[in-house]
């Protein structure tokens, strides 16, 4: 199984034990650091400057570990249980640190986002909420892609009665040029299943993530 979209590397989601695991990979084609510790330094001579000055020797090398770590998730186990209890009421894990880069600026943006779900059969290792969003949010992306491709990610390997995910991110693309709005966020939604055909549902989801409905 797998999961791609324009301009994104696909991750796959690998079958571990029957339903119980999944081993979540980054399946992109990987950074080819030397290529980019040049880049850089082509850059750096562009926009005047000396490549060789002490500041500036080590430089490329530093650019391309940091967009390296900016644009690689990390592997992970998709862990979940059965949902022994019958728990049918929402599950909302708020705040999740949200850190990207723009596709169309190559500027970070930065925020948090609120993932949740109404449980099916199975229920999901809290913490993986979290890996979820890092799965899709440690590359090149637009916001309202990224917030789509959780939604749906989840939905296809959960099999939750519904999804909710809202993501707020300042974008260094609007506060540090152009209209140079400091301080405005973003905020973009994605609802699956319940949570967007049932109003009542999708009301204490927003609720509950501190945004009206």
């Amino acid at each position: 199984m797998s999961v791609s979209e324009a301009g994104r590397s696909p991750h796959q989601a690998v079958a571990g034990s029957g339903q119980r695991g999944l081993r979540v990979v980054h399946g992109g084609g990987g950074i080819d650091r030397g290529a980019a510790r040049q880049a850089v330094s082509d850059l750096l001579v562009a926009l005047g400057e000396d490549p060789a000055a002490e500041h500036l020797a080590d430089t490329p090398r530093r650019v391309a570990d940091a967009y390296a770590e900016l644009l690689t998730p990390r592997e992970f186990n998709l862990t979940t249980f059965p949902n022994e209890e019958r728990y049918d009421e929402l599950v909302l894990a708020r705040d999740i640190p949200v850190q990207s880069v723009c596709q169309h600026h190559l500027l970070p943006f930065h925020g948090v986002a609120h993932v949740g779900y109404l449980p099916g059969d199975r229920i999901l290792g809290l913490s993986k909420l979290a890996r979820v969003v890092e799965l899709f949010a440690r590359g090149l992306q637009v916001q309202e892609r990224l917030t789509r491709q959780v939604a749906d990610w989840l939905q296809e390997h959960l099999a939750p009665q519904g999804v909710g995910v809202v993501v707020e991110a300042e974008h260094m693309c609007m506060t540090l040029r152009g209209v140079r709005a400091a301080g405005s966020r973003t905020v973009t939604s994605a609802l699956q299943g319940l949570l967007r055909e049932d109003a009542r549902s999708r009301q204490e989801f927003f609720a509950l993530a501190g945004l009206r409905g």
